[in-house]
């Protein structure tokens, strides 16, 4: 069974892995959190499996150079599923996107599925 504090640790690590510029320690880091099929879906792209899983990491390196991930809530947590907020931040330490993750875990307690949402949801028209 998976407790809050490590799926938590599992959430941070990924974070950390999501940010980390060096190419070797984000596989590690996926390595250790993500199951071997384990699914990143986030809106511009998908990916299935440890190497996918990095290059599309690799690919954002590209894009946002010198930025890192970092979780802004508490995880809300029940079963195996859990949501979380994040932002990514810019080198000045200034957050340039926000989102929300929702995650399923296997028996192991590694990542097995992360869906990502940009931003908050637009409010509902009365």
């Amino acid at each position: 069974m998976t407790t809050t504090v490590t799926l938590e640790l599992t959430v941070d690590t990924w974070l950390q892995a999501y940010g980390d510029p060096d190419e070797a320690a984000r596989a590690a880091l996926i390595a250790e959190v993500w199951a071997p099929d384990g699914v990143l879906a986030d809106p511009p792209f998908t990916g299935t499996g440890h190497a996918e899983i990095l290059a599309l990491t690799g690919a954002a390196q590209s894009q946002f150079p010198g930025h890192t991930f970092r979780r802004t809530s508490e995880l809300d947590a029940h079963h195996d599923l859990a949501r979380y907020t994040w932002e990514l931040v810019a080198p000045d330490g200034t957050a340039v996107l926000t989102g929300t993750d929702v995650v399923l875990v296997d028996d192991a307690g590694r990542l097995r599925y992360v869906a990502g949402f940009f931003g908050e949801p637009a409010t509902r028209a009365a």
